[in-house]
């Protein structure tokens, strides 16, 4: 699910951000100039600048990409990185770039995406490149689908592992509303939302104007009914939701019309979102696990997180290994419009294993996509802590991806809508059988 946040869709003229690369020695010798050259390294060749269209906003993202940078300059001096950062708008400035024929030379995508790149010939084939076969040997255990499409194909070079979401909340507030923890049911999910209401809080903040997170969220209560998620509706080939879909879309409209998301959920961004929490003005808050960092800065030890609820305690205490991030390939990818491709393949490949360093050694994450030698130096967060200690261990499966972009499409569009007054759950079973009906015939 990769990811994940922030600024309006509207700001297509996103600000670029230069970091330019000392000149310090190195071993690079591709000396071809970009149109946009800036300047020389140390030894007199140009520069060649290669944009990377990345997400850089917050401790999650910001940090280890300047880090990747640092480490680029003393393997590559030669190269000057020209940051392009990543809107939160489920890639449509990156769509955007693609249709116009704008692409970076390397960007950062989900699966869906690179679908459709793929059919419009915007993504590089990594396939033979010999940073694919370093890569894959660095690749940590079970993480082979983060690499390695389901077509065979290699599209990008990811930096994280099996991401999944949690649900945070603040123990303050939840102390106050008279809220006992933890939550394991839907329907007492749904009565600490009204006890919140009641006490003037937004039970729970979500940008729901990304439909990514109402997916999320759904999935959360789909892998409490089945272990695989997603995958099952196309691996399965049903012509119709199973009674899981069906049940988890049940819970979420009971969920809405309890007063869980604030009425304007559909149109809220990750900085509304976020602040509402960080604020204190909402209770909980919907996000990935990457969240931790955020959360943990602006709320300290009054923030933890929970488990999807399930419809029953028994169905919650035997699902709690049932994770409801699926690995689908994602990551650094680059395009083949790139006038310096060859050097974009490396910087991508090295960008990603340096981005995981960081997160590894600093930020404490063990989901990571490769293996890391060195030690972890930084303080870990408790909330990142319990997920080492009480996750991991304990992990029963991890659901599938699907691949089908229609399908995926219409579980993206219609639960969102299921956050609007008036959407039934028999609208979103109509519409989402009917694209199965279509796509699995």
């Amino acid at each position: 699910m990769k990811r994940k946040y922030m600024k309006a869709l509207s700001v297509l003229a996103a600000l670029s951000l230069t970091i330019s690369l000392t000149a310090c020695g190195g071993n690079n010798s591709d000396n071809s100039a970009s149109s946009g050259n800036s300047g020389a390294a140390n030894d007199g060749t140009k520069k060649i600048q290669i944009k990377v269209y990345a997400q850089h906003f917050d401790e999650d993202t910001a940090k280890p990409f300047d880090y990747a940078v640092e480490e680029l300059k003393k393997e590559m001096p030669n190269v000057e990185i020209v940051l392009d950062e990543a809107v939160q708008d489920g890639y449509q400035k990156l769509k955007t770039y693609a249709a116009t024929g704008n692409m970076p030379d390397i960007y950062e995508t989900d699966w869906i995406t690179l679908q459709t790149f793929a059919k419009s010939k915007n993504v590089e084939l990594l396939d033979s490149y010999p940073e694919t076969a370093d890569f894959k040997s660095k690749l940590n255990t079970g993480l082979e689908s983060r690499l390695t499409a389901p077509d065979g194909h290699v599209y990008a070079f990811p930096y994280t592992g099996i991401e999944f979401q949690l649900i945070y909340y603040n123990k303050d507030i939840f102390q106050k509303a008279g809220i006992q923890t933890p939550i394991k049911t839907v329907d007492q999910l749904a009565d600490a939302a009204k006890k919140l209401s009641a006490a003037g809080y937004t039970p729970m903040a979500i940008f729901a104007k990304e439909k990514w997170i109402t997916t999320a969220f759904y999935a959360g209560l789909v892998t409490r009914e089945d272990a695989k998620g997603f995958g099952d509706l196309e691996a399965g080939k049903p012509t119709a939701l199973p009674t899981a879909f069906v049940t988890a879309a049940e819970q979420m409209k009971k969920l809405q019309e309890a007063g869980l998301f604030d009425a304007n959920a559909t149109n809220t961004n990750y900085d509304q979102a976020s602040s509402q929490f960080y604020s204190g003005k909402a209770a909980m808050f919907i996000n990935g696990q990457w969240e931790i960092y955020s959360s943990t800065e602006k709320l300290g030890d009054k923030v933890d997180w929970m488990y999807t609820p399930a419809k029953d305690e028994a169905t919650y205490e035997s699902s709690k290994g049932f994770i409801n991030g699926a690995g689908s390939p994602g990551g650094f990818s680059v395009s083949p419009s790139s006038k310096n491709k060859e050097t974009a393949v490396k910087v991508a490949s090295f960008l990603a294993q340096k981005y995981s360093e960081y997160k590894y050694t600093v930020l404490g994450s063990p989901i990571v996509s490769v293996k890391v030698d060195k030690p972890m130096t930084g303080e870990v967060p408790p909330m990142m802590k319990r997920i080492a200690d009480e996750v991991l261990p304990n992990v029963k499966s991890y659901a599938t991806a699907v691949n089908n972009v229609q399908i995926k499409n219409a579980i993206d569009d219609n639960t969102q809508n299921i956050l609007v007054s008036g959407f039934t759950v028999k609208k979103f079973t109509d519409n989402v059988n009917r694209i199965l009906a279509k796509e699995n015939k």
